[in-house]
């Protein structure tokens, strides 16, 4: 559970290395809400990450994928989310000791954040990408 709860802490935003928590992980226009009692990362008004309550007995990320959406439900105790989320792409995944390494789930992050995004922001962090390198 050490694993689990420490990958959890750092993919939340405002964590060591996770950019400001004002911008989740520096996306154009992201930031961080608290809707249901939840923590969620939204790019204008629509949720591209759930984070879940922060209960440490049941940590889990909850994203919108497609090309890595199959790959996200091998992941142990990986479901189609709840509420009718599922049948759009969404995929909650449980953070435990067989949780994929934090790479993978932030690759997880960025693909959810560029189907929810409007493309204009995309073409902005691809933008940045490049930059960068």
């Amino acid at each position: 559970m050490l694993y689990a709860s420490s990958t959890w802490l750092w993919l939340r935003p405002g964590a060591p290395g996770s950019g400001s928590s004002t911008s989740p992980w520096g996306f154009p226009a992201a930031w961080l809400d608290h809707p249901w009692g939840e923590d969620v990362a939204k790019v204008g008004k629509k949720v591209f990450v759930f984070f879940g309550s922060g209960d440490m007995d049941d940590l889990s990320i909850t994203v919108k994928l497609e090309d890595s959406h199959d790959q996200a439900l091998v992941v142990p105790g990986a479901e189609p989310a709840g509420y009718g989320l599922g049948r759009s792409g969404w995929v909650t995944i449980p953070l435990r000791d067989s949780t994929p390494p934090p790479g993978v789930l932030e690759d997880w992050i960025d693909e959810s954040y560029r189907r929810i995004a409007p493309r204009q922001l995309v073409a902005e962090l691809d933008a940045r990408s490049s930059e960068r390198n």
